[in-house]
């Protein structure tokens, strides 16, 4: 992938002129050596004319590899140029969770087609993962595994993998069930090969097994996955039968799609599912906009609270000029905050019962960091604003009020932090929500309270 990037100028005019000179044997032969990615990735570049061409040329499996790697619009255009034959022979050779995924991203008319020209099995499996509620375990599984049972040998076991497999997604790990389909153990291949060909499955397999239930979060089953270094991971029903499996690659797709989805709802802007280039203005203006109009409505706060206490900034007009540094600071100080709360939670080191201990943590740090930016400014309004800019307004009572701002502001700004996103996760809401511009705005608010309550108490105004 590194040297296709440095090569990609260069492969796409290769690629141009030899369409152009309808040189199609050696076009193929420049694209069969590249990976699946890298050849969608080229794809993405090519004009609707070009595509079909190129992805005619390439051999029966590796075009179904490059299939599922092409963005749904690419799709989309692929599969109304294709006859009713190359269709067929697309969707025979994906893998059904691959098809389930390009089912759920076409439109209605697509769809119908695709269901019409797979078989009566793949039909009846796509429509039962399609019951399954969204970002559930059950939505992401294939159920394309090698199942086995236990009263089989060795040599029984690999006769079964031989046969069926081609068809399976992956043979690296085997699942054993009884007569009505419950998972009673798991057995790697590894184990296969190494055993004798009399041994009975029973006796060889693992019975202390991970697996999750079709309505797991698919989050919840692809940090499963990362947490074991499983390959691939059992699914079961309500009554432990085995009804599918979720593969390591799915759920690579699941934690790019979920970490896309906070970074998206931190920054305030709703989730979008298209690359950045392929989203449209007026989508992306939808995506912005709402949040953008909260959180303008909210600081109006921040303008009430100015409002309230104009005579005393009248009567000592410099503590204007802080007020910038002051809810910057604050906002700076609770993003830290719930960025590492926020994080914690998606990766389970954090849960509710764990509030006190957060608490108490970030509240002595915001201690250490409310002292340490506070020694600091006060030497800094004391040497550059009072005695090198030669302002007189500057004296040490101000930048007393200033600096015990500048505490109780960090102290409160990361306890809002790390308090927000816990207590939305226990709601039941998304914590990327309570995220930078939230807290922010809150903070703002919080900061201005406590800048003009030491500024009364301190300066008597």
């Amino acid at each position: 992938m590194f040297e296709l990037e440095n090569e990609r100028t260069e492969l796409l005019e290769q690629i141009e002129e030899l369409i152009q000179r309808k040189r199609y044997a050696q076009l193929r032969d420049l694209l069969v050596p590249l990976e699946a990615a890298d050849i969608a990735s080229l794809c993405g570049d090519l004009d609707e004319e070009r595509l079909p061409l190129v992805f005619r040329l390439l051999p029966k499996e590796l075009a179904a590899e490059v299939f599922v790697e092409l963005d749904s619009d690419e799709q989309e255009m692929l599969i109304r140029g294709f006859s009713n034959t190359e269709l067929k022979e697309v969707l025979d050779e994906l893998y059904l969770d691959d098809t389930v995924d390009i089912v759920e991203e076409m439109p209605a008319n697509v769809v119908k087609r695709i269901l019409q020209h797979s078989d009566p099995e793949t039909r009846k499996s796509i429509n039962e993962i399609l019951k399954y509620p969204d970002d559930s375990a059950g939505s992401i599984m294939t159920t394309e595994f090698v199942d086995l049972k236990a009263t089989m040998t060795v040599e029984d076991a690999l006769k079964r993998i031989r046969r069926t497999g081609p068809d399976k997604e992956t043979i690296n790990i085997c699942y054993v069930i009884d007569e009505g389909r419950h998972l009673i153990g798991v057995l790697s291949i590894r184990t296969l090969l190494l055993a004798e060909e009399d041994d009975v499955i029973g006796d060889i397999m693992e019975r202390n097994f991970i697996s999750v239930q079709t309505l797991d979060d698919q989050e919840t089953t692809a940090q499963a996955l990362s947490k074991y270094d499983f390959l691939a991971l059992p699914v079961v029903d309500t009554e432990n039968r085995l009804v599918g499996i979720v593969t390591v690659d799915d759920a690579m797709d699941v934690i790019e799609e979920e970490t896309t989805e906070d970074i998206e709802l931190m920054a305030a802007m709703l989730p979008s599912d298209k690359p950045y280039l392929k989203t449209g203005v007026f989508e992306t203006w939808k995506a912005r906009t709402p949040w953008l109009m909260i959180l303008m409505l909210s600081a109006t706060f921040t303008g009430i609270i100015l409002t309230h206490f104009e005579d005393a900034l009248m009567s000592c007009a410099i503590l204007t000029s802080f007020v910038p540094m002051l809810s910057g600071t604050g906002g700076n100080s609770g993003t830290q905050a719930s960025t590492a709360i926020i994080r914690a939670l998606s990766l389970g080191e954090v849960r509710f019962s764990d509030s006190l201990q957060v608490l108490w943590k970030e509240f002595r740090v915001s201690i250490c960091c409310g002292l340490c930016l506070a020694a600091a400014n006060f030497a800094k309004m004391m040497l550059i604003d009072r005695w090198l800019m030669h302002n007189p307004a500057v004296t040490p009572m101000v930048a007393l009020v200033v600096c015990c701002t500048l505490v109780g502001t960090v102290m409160c700004a990361k306890l809002v932090g790390c308090t927000l996103p816990i207590l939305a996760e226990k709601i039941g809401f998304d914590p990327a929500v309570m995220a930078s511009p939230f807290i922010s705005t809150i903070v703002d608010s919080i900061s201005l309270l406590i800048y003009f309550r030491f500024a009364t108490l301190l300066l008597g105004i």
